[in-house]
C-alpha cells in the first residue's frame, strides 16, 4: 500500500488529474494552511505557495507552522511539505499584474486584502476559487460553496461584491463563504472554522480538478 493508495481508491482514473494538476495558493494562513495540507496529503504534486508574512504567537490558535515564531511563514510550510514551490512576496493589485498565471489550472485565493483579492478576480476568475470571511465564527456545519454573487450573511463577501462591481467586474466564480452572524467585534477566530473554510476550499479544488 502507496502513501496515496487510499486517494486512488476513492479518485480512480481522476487521481492522475490530481496528481498532474498545477495549483497556485495565495495565502498560507490558518485558512490557506489548511487548504495546502489536504491538497498535499491528497496527491497534488505541483504547488506554489504565496505570502510575505512571519509566524506570531497570536497565530498558535489556527495556523500550521505556527510554533515557529518570526520565521517566514512560506519557508516553514516549504520544509513541512516537500515538493511546495514557495514565493516569499505580497500580492497586492501590481503584483497580481505583473504574476504570470497561465502554467496554473488552480488559483486559490485565501488572502484577506481586498484590492488584490478584486484584481485576482479581474485577472484570472476562469481558474480562482476564493475564500471568504472564516474570523469571528465558531460553527463549520453552517459554510457553504457558490457564486460570489449568491454570497450572503458575510461581511467579507459583501464587501468583495460592492468593490467587484466598483471595478466593473461582471464575470463570476465560486467562493467559499458562511452566512453565520459574528460572535465578536475584534477578529477573534476559531480553529475549528478557519479550518474548515481552508478544508472547503480544497474539496472545491478537487472537484474542479476532476470535472
Amino acid at each position: 500500500m502507496g502513501r496515496f493508495a487510499r486517494s486512488k481508491i476513492l479518485f480512480g482514473e481522476d487521481f492522475e488529474k490530481i496528481e498532474n494538476a498545477k495549483i497556485l495558493l495565495l495565502g498560507v494562513g490558518g485558512v490557506g494552511g489548511f487548504c495546502l495540507d489536504a491538497l498535499h496529503r491528497t496527491g497534488v504534486r505541483d504547488i506554489t505557495i504565496v505570502d510575505f508574512d512571519s509566524f506570531e504567537i497570536t497565530n498558535q490558535n489556527r495556523q500550521i507552522g505556527s510554533e515557529n515564531i518570526e520565521e517566514t511563514k512560506v519557508f516553514v510550510i516549504q520544509e513541512r511539505y516537500n515538493g511546495i514551490k514557495a514565493i516569499n512576496e505580497k500580492v497586492t493589485p501590481k503584483w497580481v499584474e505583473d504574476f504570470d498565471f497561465s502554467r496554473f489550472d488552480l488559483v486559490i485565493d485565501a488572502i484577506d486584502d481586498m484590492s488584490a483579492k478584486v484584481a485576482l478576480a479581474n485577472r484570472c476568475h476562469s481558474k480562482l476559487i476564493s475564500s471568504m470571511g472564516g474570523a469571528k465564527k465558531l460553527d463549520p456545519t453552517l459554510i457553504e460553496i457558490g457564486s460570489i454573487w449568491k454570497t450572503y450573511g458575510d461581511g467579507l463577501a459583501k464587501k468583495f461584491r460592492s468593490e467587484l462591481k466598483k471595478s466593473g467586474f461582471s464575470e463570476d466564480f465560486t467562493v467559499v463563504f458562511s452566512p453565520e452572524s459574528p460572535k465578536c467585534r475584534e477578529l477573534g477566530s476559531f480553529v475549528g472554522v478557519t479550518g474548515s473554510f481552508g478544508l472547503a476550499l480544497a474539496s472545491l479544488a478537487i472537484k474542479k480538478l476532476i470535472n
